[in-house]
């Protein structure tokens, strides 16, 4: 008996997302963080340099195509848990910022690697290299859309 493999399209990319996405929510949860919070955590503790509550907004507008306020409303809901701090015109994740994230990172190491593991290196090349096409492509329409 043959098998063919399911092909790719917008359904499996969807129910992969949400799947792997309801995993880490459920670490969050018990953290009190939201997954957009967790986000724009990480994206200030992973930034090369002191970022502006703006360019935090625009990146995780960017990754998550959400919209600005609520995005604002969860950076001063960071703020307001002390997982970041103003200093002057930018705002910088503070050492219990970073503590969460890693802690974070530490509870769902293991269950990513039950996810990720056995699965060949050639094939999540090619995974790789169709998400990032789609991501792509999806992106300039969501462009010429506004």
């Amino acid at each position: 008996m043959t098998t063919t493999a399911p092909s790719a399209d917008a359904r499996a990319l969807g129910l992969a997302h949400y799947a792997a996405r309801g995993v880490l929510e459920h670490v969050l949860a018990r953290h009190c963080l939201t997954f957009q919070q967790q986000l724009a955590l990480r994206a200030a503790v992973t930034a090369d340099g002191p970022r502006t509550p703006d360019e935090l907004v625009r990146e995780v507008q960017d990754s998550l195509k959400a919209d600005a306020a609520g995005i604002r409303a969860n950076l001063d809901g960071l703020r307001a848990r002390g997982l970041l701090v103003a200093d002057g015109a930018h705002l910088h994740p503070t050492d219990a910022g970073r503590g969460l994230l890693a802690v974070v990172g530490a509870e769902t190491a293991p269950v990513s690697a039950r996810i990720w593991g056995g699965i060949p290196a050639e094939d999540l090349a090619a995974a790789g290299r169709v998400l990032a096409l789609v991501t792509e492509r999806a992106n300039a329409e969501l462009a010429a859309l506004k």
